[in-house]
């Protein structure tokens, strides 16, 4: 667009603007009341609409565009200094403590812009042979290399507005929401057409509509967004904000840096070159990729970020609510040792960790879990030297700066998993658990108080969860002991009842017991008697701790055959393997293995396949093995072998415990492997040599 139509249209636009900009600014002024960020923003509005008259005096009379483009060149120069203080202050907490020394000397730099015009002539910007024609505005390189500082700020800018809204809570973003969206959209428009011109060397004030198109949408959100806002919006900009923020800085500059690369490629005569040129920032930008997802250099530009522009190394609220919902969505003590060793780890930038917990005895402390540490044997003493600190002074061992004694065991344990810290964990005056942490992602990283005093506050909070979890499962099991009692005495009073009924059949039976007709009566009474009181001892059966067991010779394959005819005669069950002989209590053994047939039918519908297969490996062993439902891995994991814990809807969740009490008073114990939708396979492996 060009000629008479253009100058219209950038006449309409450019006055607009200046109407917007003025409400904005009324309006901030007046809510405000005389707060410097509303000053701060009249300093932009007003330095951004001089922009908008000059540049339509430049377009709209070209014999003098060089007299009104220096005053627009003015006009810029205070681009910077306004729009990075109305990102420092726009709906923030705002106050000489809480800019940083790196943003203090970012602002002391910006001072410099409005000085360059006034040692420079308009010519040594740029120069333009046939501007009444093409309107374009070639740059020189003290032009070129103003603007690329200028767009350096406004790239600065635009991030510390995006770090504000992105540490908004949600209850304050919508009311931030359209003012954010309008100031940013501006500031973008004004990357995009300031990039052009580094990227062409050109000024081109024919995009100089759709630069004044841009800041009329943003005038009028801000507008909008200043009538509807009723409450004022103050927000903290937090430490992982701040290393976003640093994030998006490296990429902007990166950004900034391709744009000065277009400079570089005039001065590159032949394609191979410039072909060389592009690949390299390319390979620069992959490099760039790589450290911003390095973990070690997280860590380090946290640290150097923490140290450097706060007063405190941890953003405390934040690092308690994060470890808190943490703990709080752990479902059972091993997910919730998994999520404080997570928490730590994440936490303190460490690459492992495990957790020892307090044995029966509490004399020592044995491993429990880990996060990247596989299953150690190393155990803790109470009588260790390492020990002492922690029980006197509630100390968090430092094993890199402090001078500790420590097993061969334990010094084994240590250099191998690089371990740097043991925090004890106390709950209630004692010492449940030691948490042990290594492998540091920042190997040079160096840790005082401040990281001891949040190990410590985090261990109270992770030992009053492990406590808590701990009291659940025993009232949980207490009310399931409670409800099976209950149940219990309404089994027991129906046993009365059929005891009474035996009993009035005998004293009968001294006086009719000739009598054929009571003869036949009393055997039917007798007959459905013992079977209803074998179905409500089966529903009441005795779960000893230790069975007192009869053992002998026993031949397995023999034992199993049997089972399977007690349970099935339709040929469900296939009994196949080596006629071992095992030294076992005979019953007791049959119990086991008539329970896992029975639940195997049951799995199946009663349809089968089910398999028994008998041999020896190691050790004597029986496999039972179905192709039912399957058996989840939650439930398999924590819930199988404990009592009242049943996959049927009317199990009592009695048997498979009682399989377990009873093999494991034998010496042996019962493996189980389990697929949803595939199948089961019970393996019941019992100690001791056997005989062929």
């Amino acid at each position: 667009m060009t000629g008479q139509p253009m100058t219209m249209m950038q006449i309409i636009l450019s006055s607009v603007a200046v109407i917007l900009a003025a409400a904005v600014v009324l309006l901030s002024l007046w809510r405000g009341r005389g707060e410097l960020s509303s000053w701060f923003l009249l300093l932009a509005l007003v330095v951004t609409t001089s922009l908008e008259v000059f540049d339509l005096l430049t377009v709209t009379a070209p014999p003098r565009a060089f007299f009104w483009k220096r005053y627009a060149l003015a006009a810029e120069s205070f681009l910077p200094v306004g729009w990075l203080l109305v990102s420092l202050t726009r709906s923030r907490e705002f106050g000489p403590r809480l800019i940083s020394p790196l943003q203090w000397l970012l602002l002391l730099a910006t001072a410099i812009f409005p000085v360059v015009p006034f040692f420079f002539p308009t010519s040594a910007f740029f120069y333009s042979p046939d501007f009444t024609v093409e309107r374009v505005l070639f740059l020189s390189n003290v032009g070129y290399y103003f603007y690329l500082g200028l767009m350096v700020v406004i790239v600065i800018a635009l991030i510390n507005l995006e770090s504000t809204y992105a540490n908004a809570a949600l209850a304050s973003r919508w009311k931030i929401k359209f003012d954010f969206i309008g100031i940013g959209s501006f500031l973008a428009m004004l990357i995009f057409y300031y990039s052009q011109g580094l990227l062409y060397r050109t000024i081109n004030m024919n995009l100089a509509p759709a630069r004044s198109l841009v800041l009329i949408l943003a005038l009028a959100m801000m507008l909008y967004s200043a009538i509807a806002r009723e409450d004022k919006v103050k927000i903290a900009v937090s430490r992982s904000i701040a290393y976003k923020s640093v994030v998006l800085l490296a990429v902007g500059l990166y950004l900034i840096v391709l744009g000065v690369l277009g400079e570089g490629l005039r001065y590159l005569g032949n394609a191979p070159q410039r072909a060389m040129a592009i690949g390299g920032a390319f390979i620069a930008g992959v490099c760039l990729l790589l450290v911003l997802l390095s973990e070690t250099v997280k860590r380090k530009l946290k640290v150097f970020i923490h140290k450097n522009f706060y007063q405190s190394k941890y953003d405390y609220r934040t690092q308690w609510l994060q470890f808190t919902d943490r703990l709080a969505k752990a479902r059972g003590e091993d997910m919730l040792m998994l999520a404080i060793l997570s928490g730590y780890c994440e936490i303190f930038a460490m690459g492992n960790g495990g957790l020892f917990v307090s044995n029966d005895d509490g004399e020592s402390f044995a491993w429990r879990a880990g996060h990247e540490m596989s299953r150690s044997e190393v155990c803790f003493r109470n009588a260790d030297p390492v020990m002492k600190p922690m029980y006197e002074r509630s100390w968090v061992v430092n094993l890199r700066d402090d001078d500790i004694c420590l097993t061969e065991e334990q010094r084994h344990f240590v250099e191998g998993y690089a371990v740097t810290f043991l925090v004890p964990l106390f709950g209630s005056g004692k010492l449940e658990a030691i948490l042990a942490m290594g492998n540091p992602v920042n190997q040079n990283e160096q840790y005082h108080y401040e990281d001891y005093d949040l190990m410590k506050t985090l261990a109270c909070q992770a030992s009053s969860a492990l406590r808590n979890i701990r009291l659940a499962e025993d009232l949980a099991q207490s009310r399931e002991l409670e409800v099976m009692g209950r149940l219990s005495t309404f089994i027991l009073h129906d046993l009365k009842n059929l005891v009474y009924t035996l009993s009035l059949t005998v004293d009968n039976a001294h006086s009719h017991i000739t009598d054929p007709e009571f003869q036949e009566d009393m055997l039917g009474t007798l007959a459905n008697t013992v079977n209803r009181m074998k179905i409500l001892i089966s529903k009441l059966r005795q779960l000893p701790e230790k069975q007192l067991l009869t053992c002998e010779p026993v031949k397995l394959l023999q034992l199993a055959a049997e089972a399977a005819g007690m349970v099935a005669d339709n040929g469900a069950i296939a009994v196949s393997g080596t006629d071992i002989e095992a030294s076992a209590d005979r019953d007791e053994l049959l119990k086991v293995l008539v329970n896992l047939l029975v639940n195997a039918l049951e799995a199946t519908n009663g349809k089968g396949p089910v398999t028994v297969e008998v041999g020896q490996e190691e050790a004597p062993f029986i496999k039972v093995r179905d192709q039912g439902c399957g058996i989840s891995e939650e439930f398999l994991r924590g819930q199988l072998f404990l009592p009242f814990k049943s996959t049927k809807s009317k199990g009592l969740g009695v048997g498979l415990y009682q399989c377990k009490q009873i093999v494991e008073a034998h010496g042996g114990r019962i493996d189980v492997t389990s697929e949803v939708g595939v199948g089961s396979v019970f393996t019941v492996l019992l100690p001791g040599p056997a005989r062929p």
